[in-house]
Order: C-alpha cells, then structure tokens, then sequence
C-alpha cells in the first residue's frame, strides 16, 4: 500500500510523467522494435498527467487518483 501511496502523491505524480518521457525517447531513439517500449510509454505518463493509478484497482482501490486519496483517508480514520 505504500507504493500506492506514493504513486498518488505529487512526487509519484511527476515520478510517472519522467518514467514515461524517459521510456518514450529510449523508445523512438533507437526505432526498430523499440518503439513498442515508447508506447509503452505513454501508460505512465497518461497516467501521471490525468491522476490515475493502474495498479489501484488491483488492491481493490479506486482508478482515480482524487477518489483514490479520499478513500485512503477514509481507510485510515478507522
């Protein structure tokens, strides 16, 4: 659960963006095949521009990342 936390925070946030900018341009520098690895790309750094989580839903989280805080803050005023 901390990892979630620190992909939902606005250093996970910016973390994504450069993740997908760096596997982007490794991607299209070396062309070939590689540019499956820049498409690859663009999952992070969708994900980091819009505030979604892909792995949040699989711990039965919430995909945004607002709602995704907001139920994090729910689950531990229990």
């Amino acid at each position: 659960m901390q990892v979630l936390q620190f992909f939902n925070s606005p250093a996970g946030r910016i973390t994504r963006v450069v993740l997908g900018l760096v596997l982007i341009v490794v991607g299209v520098s070396l062309g070939g095949w590689w540019w499956l690895l820049a498409l690859l790309g663009l999952l992070p750094l969708a994900a980091g521009l819009f505030n979604f989580c892909t792995l949040a839903p699989l711990f039965g989280m919430p995909l945004s990342g607002r709602r995704f805080q907001e139920a994090s803050r729910n689950r531990t005023r229990r």
